[in-house]
């Protein structure tokens, strides 16, 4: 099934074309979308996949496989195969400290695709309409809920530029802060620390130059996101075109 909410592009010819059932809603939200599409859907385990990352039919099959197993979790996603080729050095040096910061290793966000069981269903359909939807739903299971499938590889693009970076830092910046307000102070958190960077830096020194272009866009995206934490702007989506034009 594929939902189309707000779109303007093929989409939904396209999706229509393969024989696949198509919902359309105007609204250009994913929380809608998931609404739209949970209330048509039947069955479980069920999968949300994000309409600009690939994942294998094995992979699916993985995910599901890990969901079955006696005493499994609760919510499961895929590996991430991130698209690096042709970036630029700035947005290369930050995905690399990126993906080694520990609860970006182990949380269900920022792949794209996740499964779960009819009780993950219920735990994520109870989760406020935030815009860091993805964040919300991996911090709704605690370590022991929620499993990385190491058979299962989404791929996911990242920007093609440093402005795109950037774009997406400001966005992931304010939807956290959301994310908090809901939450309280004593809400689970993917804060990353400045102790996380040391660590890093202390065991792969080589990449201490990367690590000082991750602090630079953290602490530039904070400052060009306090205006709309300050209005309590939740939904202004600062989008990264870049990453959803097609290879070249």
């Amino acid at each position: 099934m594929v939902v189309a909410n707000g779109c303007t592009d093929e989409t939904e010819s396209v999706a229509r074309a393969h024989g696949v059932r198509v919902l359309s809603t105007p609204v250009a939200s994913k929380r809608e979308a998931l609404r739209l599409g949970d209330r048509s859907a039947r069955g479980f385990p069920r999968l949300y996949v994000d309409a600009d990352v690939t994942v294998t039919t094995a992979g699916v099959r993985a995910l599901v496989a890990r969901l079955g197993e006696p005493g499994g979790p609760l919510a499961a996603a895929p590996e991430r195969e991130l698209a690096l080729a042709g970036r630029p050095w700035a947005v290369r040096a930050y995905y690399a400290i990126w993906t080694r910061l520990p609860h970006v290793r182990t949380g269900l966000f920022g792949r794209g695709v996740i499964a779960v069981t009819e009780e993950g269903n219920e735990r994520i359909r109870a989760l406020p309409p935030v815009m860091a939807d993805d964040l919300a739903a991996s911090l709704a299971f605690g370590e022991a809920e929620r499993a990385v499938v190491a058979e299962a590889r989404a791929g996911i693009q990242t920007p093609r530029t440093f402005a795109d970076l950037l774009r997406r830092r400001v966005r992931a910046v304010t939807s956290v802060s959301e994310l908090e307000g809901e939450t309280g102070p004593e809400g689970p958190s993917a804060r990353t620390s400045p102790g996380d960077l040391v660590r890093i830096a202390v065991r792969e020194p080589w990449l201490l130059p990367a690590a000082a272009v991750f602090a630079g866009v953290t602490v530039l995206a904070r400052r060009r996101a306090r205006g709309a934490v300050r209005a309590g702007d939740y939904t202004t989506w600062l989008r990264d075109e870049s990453s959803r034009a097609p290879e070249s």
